[in-house]
């Protein structure tokens, strides 16, 4: 099996340099390319590439501003690959990676998988925070790989793998950002292809994030998945309304404890408590464990919101999702 990563970017050559860089030292010999897509940038990484030509086999294209998931099936389209892998820029690789990948689809073969993500120490404790907040079983409940307990897993795009086989069928990714992903794990679905979490095939994910750029992300996934419900109403579960409820529920407790009946904000000091106490057990470390409580009230504050207002106008006023939020679909 020849392995083809597919890497897109926008303007983050210090990025493509670590994450080159940790190709370079992979345990293995399993063979494989790099296919490093520049979406349209003004600050190019060619330099950085040339760095690495001698130590990597690696193929680089520039192409027009796009998007990442028109990016992604650019790079598929030319790679010289049987199976891709998907990662965004800013991910640094384990040593053993390819290792975890063919051991895992030579065991159970399927034209699909996602990894997780985790944090290394060097990262800052905002990222480790924000890290922790978006895997953490008590927060997301385990659909990012934080757990193997999840039926029919979708892979998300910052580490996943794909097949020619099943691109080709695919079409690859639309042109949602973000929902690309989870949008082709059930087209990919719906064409009788299988999916699955590998859980020892992880990335490092260095987010390039602040709180406030953290808000806008969580905000968009918010606004996305009404959209997809609406696309693929069979595979809509309550559990996406958790950070809405979450966040009207708290909403209702303040107000009763105003009213001295504070039996339910309560409920919600218990679970920060839990959050807080996990949190500082998993990174050992008090600051990032009050960090990552604000991570969580940020991700459901800005998710649910998001969620709410994507709801009311997709599925109330039945409004086109293009014309509904135009900020996530790229023209292509």
């Amino acid at each position: 099996m020849y392995f083809s990563f597919i890497v897109p970017v926008y303007n983050r050559p210090d990025e493509i340099d670590e994450l080159l860089e940790s190709m370079t030292k992979f345990s293995s010999s399993i063979p494989f390319e790099v296919v490093v897509v520049e979406d349209g940038s003004t600050i190019p990484c060619e330099d950085v590439i040339e760095k690495y030509n001698s130590r990597l086999t690696i193929a680089y294209y520039f192409k027009s501003n796009s998007g990442p998931g028109d990016s992604r099936n650019y790079g598929m389209k030319v790679a010289k690959g049987d199976y891709f892998i998907i990662l965004d820029s800013d991910c640094i690789i384990p040593e053993d990676y390819l290792t975890q990948v063919q051991k895992s689809l030579e065991e159970e073969y399927v034209d699909c998988f996602g990894g997780p993500d985790a944090a290394l120490d060097s990262f800052s404790d905002i990222q480790k925070a924000i890290n922790f907040a978006m895997t953490s079983f008590l927060t997301t409940g385990g659909i990012r790989g934080g757990s193997e307990k999840v039926d029919k897993f979708q892979p998300r795009s910052f580490n996943m793998g794909l097949s020619k086989k099943a691109f080709e069928a695919s079409n690859g990714f639309g042109n949602i950002h973000p929902g690309e992903d989870p949008d082709l794990s059930i087209r990919l679905w719906n064409l009788g292809f299988k999916t699955k979490l590998i859980k020892n095939a992880f990335v490092y994910h260095k987010r390039r994030i602040s709180w406030e750029k953290f808000q806008i992300q969580v905000n968009k996934f918010g606004k996305a998945r009404p959209i997809l419900n609406s696309w693929y109403p069979e595979h809509a579960k309550i559990t996406f309304w958790f950070p809405s409820l979450f966040l009207i529920g708290f909403l209702f407790s303040v107000l009763l404890a105003i009213f001295k009946v504070p039996i339910f904000i309560a409920f919600y000091g218990f679970y920060f408590s839990l959050l807080f106490l996990s949190s500082l057990l998993f990174n050992k470390n008090l600051k990032i464990a009050l960090f990552s409580l604000w991570a969580t009230v940020i991700q459901f504050y800005g998710y649910g919101k998001g969620f709410l207002l994507s709801y009311y106008r997709i599925s109330i006023l039945k409004q086109k999702p293009q014309e509904a939020f135009p900020e996530l679909f790229f023209k292509k």
